[in-house]
């Protein structure tokens, strides 16, 4: 009827995990809205994420969806038809597939149970060794939608930084087997103000008395510490203007590779070849080989607890273009850590 509005078919897409999980599928968000230019492009995750989500510029609305830990959340939020598309970047299912499903979606884009199976060729098969950017190009392109696993960078922040030129640090993480001890850090971080460098301390939401331990111990003021969980426009433009980014595994490390800000990450239960920085002099991941751990696990892991605090310190100040002043041999700098 004339004036009647035209609604947009919808593409339901679930990665209902964290940071560094959504910042990590970016590759594959901006293929399909390649694919689908004419669709309305709904990402299911937490809603704590919604900001991070619009601010990459590849999805139109957010659908809160959340579980415990790392499960699969009903999609009970979601209104009116049915999606004409689903796509499963959240596992290899088959909990996932079947929350997709439960939606009565006309076509599931999934590594689990594929309905239907992509019309060129064999259903994708989920391969533990991808790199987690590789492994959802790789599903899409099963369907015949391309999708660069390198596309990973962002817009840039909308806002300047609060602390520019800093090297920031990051000592937390969500599990403690991808938190390297919080004595290290702040040994690391009290060399980098030797160095001239200025350091500013983050921490997500509950790390309060971590990044006040960390800063207390490298002889930072309380000016010097961003504690608590920044808005993800703060903390965006932040790590965006910064000299360096030091952390673990987790997403404050896939934000600096997403604006192409020199980092330093420290793996440990899982290889930097499954979830590391792309290839680039920017960024240095630093692992000790080991058998393979659980990066949710209540300890910290081995081969976390294998990086020492001279070989850290010396990559951070290379991304900074720093030399160390205070005239202490690396033997030193080791012993007092």
């Amino acid at each position: 009827m004339p004036g009647q509005a035209t609604v947009r078919p919808r593409v339901l897409v679930l990665r209902a995990l964290g940071l560094g999980d959504l910042l990590a599928a970016v590759p594959a968000l901006r293929g399909l809205r390649r694919a689908f230019p004419g669709h309305e492009i709904v990402l299911a995750l937490p809603p704590s994420l919604r900001d991070a989500a619009l601010a990459t510029g590849t999805v139109d609305t957010v659908l809160p969806a959340q579980a415990p830990g790392r499960g699969v959340p009903t999609l009970t939020g979601w209104h009116g038809d049915p999606p004409d598309v689903a796509v499963d970047l959240h596992g290899n299912g088959p909990e996932s597939h079947a929350a997709l499903a439960a939606l009565g979606p006309r076509r599931i884009l999934s590594y689990a149970s594929p309905s239907p199976a992509p019309a060129d060729g064999p259903p994708p098969v989920w391969r533990r060794e991808d790199h987690e950017r590789e492994r959802w190009c790789r599903l899409l392109e099963a369907y015949g939608i391309k999708a660069d696993p390198a596309d990973v960078r962002l817009p840039p922040p909308s806002r300047p930084s609060p602390a520019p030129g800093v090297v920031v640090v990051h000592p937390g993480a969500e599990a403690p087997a991808r938190r390297w001890p919080a004595r290290h850090y702040a040994a690391v971080a009290r060399r980098l103000v030797a160095a001239d460098c200025r350091v500013v301390v983050t921490g997500g939401p509950g790390e309060e008395e971590l990044t006040k331990r960390v800063a207390e111990d490298a002889g930072l003021g309380a000016e010097d510490v961003l504690s608590g969980g920044l808005p993800f426009a703060e903390l965006s433009a932040l790590v965006a203007g910064a000299s360096c980014l030091l952390s673990g595994d987790t997403g404050p490390a896939h934000l600096a590779v997403a604006h192409g800000t020199p980092s330093v990450t420290l793996f440990g239960p899982v290889a930097p070849q499954l979830w590391g920085p792309p290839a680039d002099p920017r960024h240095t991941a630093l692992w000790h080989p080991g058998p393979p751990g659980d990066p949710h696990g209540s300890e910290p892991d081995p081969s976390l607890l294998r990086i020492g605090t001279v070989e850290v310190l010396a990559a951070v100040l290379a991304h900074a273009g720093r030399a160390e002043t205070d005239g202490l041999r690396p033997a030193e700098a080791s012993h007092r850590a």
